[in-house]
């Protein structure tokens, strides 16, 4: 019962954090893109307009929900959920701490589910969570959201292999595909974190999480300026609201996965400052992982569809197939 209890207050936390997290990076979004843009952002609703994001939420609850009388219904309404949903399963995997920790005489390992094969889930679940988006384009019945459909199942096919052989390297320096024993891989000073020998799979990997999250300058399932809104034009009120809660809250979920594999998860960069916990370890790598995409999108243009495609098959797939094949060789040659 002990176990339960603290397996609940562990779910309960971390995806209290996650989804609290999105209504002030909304906010902080906004903000960084009146500064890029020269303008000053949000300013009426609240102290500097920090209550900007709330009063939107409130907005989107009481709009009307409108489903187009063509559209497939139960999907339509099914889509949204879909996109999101995957990205709490995945915050279930992601340490925010050792395992076997003493709480008030009690054993707690500081995650939620110590899956084995946490990687691997997370790339399943992250190729469920597109689905969203396809379905959500397929069942509105315009022909801008079906393109818009169209262009993100091309894209999860065009960079999730990438992303996937990028990870391989990983598995190969830690010898595991369990994110707790990924993080035990890195024990130590910054310099023993997987980015520096792995500086060509972290580079593919997060310009990937980029198209799939997404994102400008990748954003072409959306892509206003060709499809409307993409797969969200038939989309009104608080679903598409849940479009956009979905987006930040698998921006954060990315975010944490990048820090994990790549940066050594809740680990200090120095073994000094180790007395520093874990967990704001993580939430620090997080926010920084968060701001390099607000940066990214507000200074980039956005590619062409054909240049999202010649990026993905062109240049990324045969460089995480050589950085593969490299990064074999010398774990072979060192574990001799």
């Amino acid at each position: 019962m002990t176990d339960f209890i603290f397996l609940l207050i562990k779910g309960v936390l971390w995806v209290a954090v996650g989804v609290g997290m999105v209504p002030f990076l909304i906010y902080f979004e906004r903000k960084w893109a009146g500064f890029f843009q020269s303008r000053v952002g949000p300013t009426y609703a609240g102290p500097w307009g920090s209550l900007q994001s709330f009063g939107d939420m409130a907005k989107l609850l009481s709009k009307e929900d409108v489903v187009p009388e063509r559209a497939d219904k139960a999907v339509f309404k099914l889509a949204p959920y879909i996109l999101f949903v995957p990205g709490f399963l995945v915050m279930a995997l992601i340490p925010f701490g050792p395992l076997n920790v003493d709480i008030f005489g009690h054993k707690v390992d500081l995650v939620i589910a110590n899956f084995d094969a946490g990687a691997i889930m997370f790339m399943a679940l992250g190729s469920i969570a597109v689905y969203g988006i396809v379905f959500a384009g397929w069942a509105s019945n315009n022909h801008w959201s079906l393109l818009g459909g169209l262009r993100c199942g091309a894209n999860m096919v065009s960079y999730e292999i990438a992303m996937g052989l990028a990870l391989v390297g990983i598995f190969l320096m830690a010898d595991s595909v369990n994110f707790s024993q990924i993080v035990d891989g890195q024990a130590g000073n910054f310099w023993n974190w997987y980015f520096i020998p792995q500086i060509v799979a972290f580079v593919i990997f997060f310009i990937s999480s980029i198209a799939e999250l997404n994102r400008d300058p990748f954003n072409v399932a959306e892509a206003e300026q060709e499809l409307v809104a993409g797969h969200m034009t038939e989309y009104s009120g608080m679903r598409w609201g849940l479009f956009m809660f979905g987006e930040y809250v698998n921006m954060v979920v990315m975010s944490a996965v990048i820090a994990t594999l790549f940066f050594g998860g809740w680990r200090a960069p120095f073994t000094a400052l180790d007395f520093i916990p874990g967990f704001i370890w993580l939430i620090g790598k997080v926010l920084f992982f968060i701001f390099l995409y607000m940066w990214i999108r507000w200074t980039l243009p956005r590619y062409r569809y054909n240049q999202l495609m010649d990026i993905g098959w062109k240049i990324f797939l045969p460089l995480a197939i050589a950085n593969l094949a490299v990064t074999a060789v010398i774990v072979s040659v060192v574990q001799r």
